[in-house]
């Protein structure tokens, strides 16, 4: 099931995560200061929405002093948009606004939509970026300061009890002026929005969120990658962390998609980069003498698993028996790598 577009029983359950995310900052609010109850109790933090258009990615990068900001901000759906919603959040506006992108509405009468009916509109936040790189962002009047948000063609950066303005306006630039994966733009704008002083109570969690059509495991799903910092001391020390790993896995599942498919060619190219992410990982450099032997790089082949059999020698095992590796059986080298 695709949680992007929840409904039934995934809905109610990502709903009480919501419920228990908000339980818990509320109690330790009213433990250490009761006077701070309203400003713990408000998702405040700072967003970016931001749309790739040569790699066909849609995504959402965000921060906060709020236990599991990822499980309650980002929304995604290839081929429709993002959303973050936050500052006294209604979560609805994140599925509602993607399934309004999808029938038409732009970003801007997106936000119309979303709050005509919504009483507690001036006390919401929210950005939104469309599939065709159309955005829109909206601060409500009684939002805590300082707050608001900036937005262009294929971006809109927003944020609630920051430091200063500067904090959205570094993450514009930064993300305008970064080169590399759409991941790696959404990180930097964060980086740079925290060095601006970011959420002016501190640090707790993050979140990054990329979609890409068929970008899931197996291509099933849309979801390229999905990381989350729950509650960590240095959340975007620990986000950085887990962007490698995921950035690694992204690569490496399009890769053994394109395998599968018999791509082999085609397959190279994300195995090779998955490797370079991932030098200690012996199960990358396995797959990775798989298909270069697919695409007939012989001798490549044999490098690579010579590589995973020195950093993990319980693969000898798997790869005497791999009928993907059966090519190379007649070599002596096998022979002498697998012994």
């Amino acid at each position: 099931m695709d949680i992007f577009n929840d409904r039934g029983p995934a809905r109610f359950l990502r709903g009480a995560v919501i419920v228990m995310a908000v339980f818990f900052c509320m109690n330790r609010a009213a433990a250490a200061d009761p006077g701070n109850l309203q400003a713990e109790n408000c998702v405040s933090t700072f967003s970016i929405v931001a749309r790739d258009p040569d790699a066909g990615e849609l995504g959402v990068a965000v921060a906060s002093r709020f236990f599991a900001v990822g499980s309650v901000v980002p929304w995604a759906r290839a081929g429709s948009g993002a959303v973050a919603t936050q500052s006294y959040a209604n979560t609805s506006f994140g599925w509602r606004g993607l399934d309004l992108l999808d029938r038409g509405a732009t970003p801007d009468e997106a936000v119309q939509i979303l709050i005509r009916d919504d009483e507690g509109r001036e006390s919401r936040q929210f950005g939104i970026v469309a599939a065709s790189g159309q955005s829109a962002t909206y601060t409500g009047s009684q939002c805590l300061d300082w707050a608001g948000g900036r937005s262009g063609e294929n971006y809109a950066v927003q944020g609630n009890i920051l430091t200063g303005e500067s904090v959205v306006t570094a993450m514009e630039t930064t993300f305008l002026n970064t080169a590399g994966s759409l991941a790696e733009r959404l990180y930097a704008a964060l980086l740079a929005g925290d060095a601006q002083g970011g959420d002016s109570r501190g640090r707790q969690s993050a979140a990054l969120l990329v979609v890409r059509d068929k970008a899931g495991y197996g291509g099933y799903t849309d979801r390229a990658i999905d990381i989350r910092v729950d509650d960590h001391a240095e959340p975007f020390k620990e986000l950085g962390r887990l962007l490698v790993i995921a950035r690694m896995g992204d690569s490496w599942n399009q890769a053994w998609t394109l395998f599968q498919n018999k791509q082999f060619q085609k397959a190279l190219q994300p195995m090779e980069s998955a490797a370079g992410l991932a030098p200690d990982n012996a199960e990358v450099f396995y797959d990775l003498a798989v298909i270069r032997l697919a695409a007939r790089d012989t001798a490549g082949a044999f490098v690579a698993l010579e590589q995973a059999l020195r950093l993990n020698p319980k693969l000898r095992i798997q790869a005497r028996k791999d009928e993907d590796l059966k090519a190379l059986r007649s070599h002596p080298e096998f022979e002498r790598i697998t012994e």
